[in-house]
């Protein structure tokens, strides 16, 4: 019979907050169930149920939910998302990446998320993986544990049995509810699981177990590739704009530069790229000519070259901002709506943090002719002319904010401060830098 001991060591020793995806489905109710029976863990725990509104009977689970939750005492959380394919997207992965997208905003540092995919989830995702014409870093399948949001995200019954998990849904009398699409065929992991793995199990009975074998030990290759390819990586990778130089790549061996470029993708993407995906940044990004302006879209994100460099971005930090935003005294970070954040910062020099004080700051988009007066520089300059002299690629030029101290411009945002708002006092002085905020491009594998 399936005790909490086969799952406790999964669990992190210490957690601020347990999140529990909680479909209301028999996997995710024993998993509740047995967090419940512990009088540690119930008081950090929160079920939280995602409403994807594709089914009719959604709003009948959500009550069954959070019914159960109350009765075992844990707090209840339901969320509604649009979980909608578009075009060329699988009901599956639509659903999937809506789910995480809405649940990974919710975890703090030190918060864990906990999902019930369990022995046989494992061989399926495997499976398909294979099927897909996965490496290993796709035969690894799901791992027990991995970062998320800004916490984990962690699979406590990914060792366990699903005739374990139904044994002790039944022992104890629980109530759960049955999704009529985990029986439609027309999904690739429900034509496994009901028409192909009965029969390989036939001949297989060890079958779930063995395949879970093989994904650790792809998993184990996987890791070891990553490691290999550390320095590599770093010596190629500018963290502050996520972009890769090409002349780092040129050097390495085609497998080589397939492992950097996947590494670097899935980094700023979350999304493992498919083979196909990476011919595509080979032919038209790296061998492209020096002067051409190359454009791919991958996972929300689109892949250019400039200068030799490759950059991923964001498609919405392709996006000027329409209208002004004022930046609050307090508030460190500003959240703008084109998908960037921007981090201020305690620096030698910078803006003064006098002016800053003093005056009304707001972040504006650029109208055109904007003239800065740099620090030891003679005369004004336009805008349009330093950022020529700087390098930056053409569609930051109208991305990139301005900083303006009441009615003047004082800087624009990662590269220059005007004179008159320099600061010149003993004090520390301010500097503002750009982020990109991701949080709905992260790809979970997994079911």
């Amino acid at each position: 019979m399936l005790h909490f001991d086969d799952i406790a060591d999964s669990l992190p020793d210490e957690a601020s907050t347990l999140w529990l995806a909680y479909s209301g489905g028999i996997d995710s109710q024993v998993l509740l169930h047995l967090l419940a029976s512990q009088p540690g863990l119930k008081p950090r725990m929160v079920a939280v149920y995602v409403d994807h509104g594709l089914q009719a009977e959604s709003a009948l689970w959500r009550e069954h939910c959070r019914c159960q939750a109350e009765a075992l005492g844990v707090a209840f959380r339901a969320i509604g998302v649009d979980a909608r394919p578009k075009p060329g997207e699988s009901t599956e992965a639509a659903a999937r990446e809506a789910r995480y997208r809405v649940l990974r905003p919710l975890l703090r540092p030190g918060d864990v998320l906990l999902v019930a995919q369990h022995r046989e989830d494992q061989m399926e995702t495997l499976l398909l993986q294979l099927l897909r014409g996965a490496g290993v870093q796709g035969l690894a399948a799901m791992p027990v544990s991995a970062d998320f949001g800004s916490g984990r995200i962690v699979r406590p019954l990914l060792a366990i049995g699903k005739a374990d998990i139904e044994s002790y849904a039944k022992h104890h009398d629980l109530s759960w509810v049955t999704d009529p699409s985990n029986q439609s065929r027309a999904f690739d992991r429900n034509f496994l699981r009901h028409d192909i793995i009965p029969l390989l199990k036939q001949r297989w009975p060890m079958l779930d177990k063995t395949v879970a074998r093989s994904a650790r030990h792809c998993a184990e290759a996987a890791l070891l590739l990553d490691r290999l390819t550390e320095k590599p990586f770093d010596a190629a990778f500018d963290a502050d704009n996520r972009t890769l130089a090409i002349d780092a790549l040129m050097p390495l061996s085609p497998a080589e530069q397939t492992l950097l470029l996947r590494k670097w993708l899935h980094h700023c993407t979350g999304k493992t790229p498919s083979e196909v995906m990476l011919r595509r940044v080979r032919h038209e990004l790296i061998d492209a000519r020096s002067d051409a302006n190359p454009d791919i879209a991958f996972n929300h994100h689109q892949l250019k070259r400039y200068r030799n460099q490759l950059y991923c971005l964001p498609e919405s930090a392709l996006q000027p901002l329409r209208d002004s935003v004022i930046w609050p005294r307090d508030q460190h970070d500003l959240a703008l709506p084109n998908g960037l954040t921007l981090i201020r910062d305690r620096v030698e020099n910078g803006i003064s943090a006098r002016l800053w004080q003093c005056l009304p700051v707001s972040i504006r988009p650029r109208q055109g002719g904007e003239t800065l007066k740099l620090p030891g520089r003679a005369g004004h300059h336009r805008l349009k002319k330093l950022f020529q002299e700087a390098g930056v690629p053409p569609w930051q030029r109208e991305a990139r904010p301005l900083i303006y101290l009441g009615d003047r411009l004082a800087a624009v945002v990662g590269l220059w401060v005007d004179e008159w708002a320099w600061n010149t006092s003993p004090e520390r002085g301010i500097s503002v830098r750009w982020q990109f905020r991701n949080e709905e491009n992260t790809h979970v594998d997994g079911a």
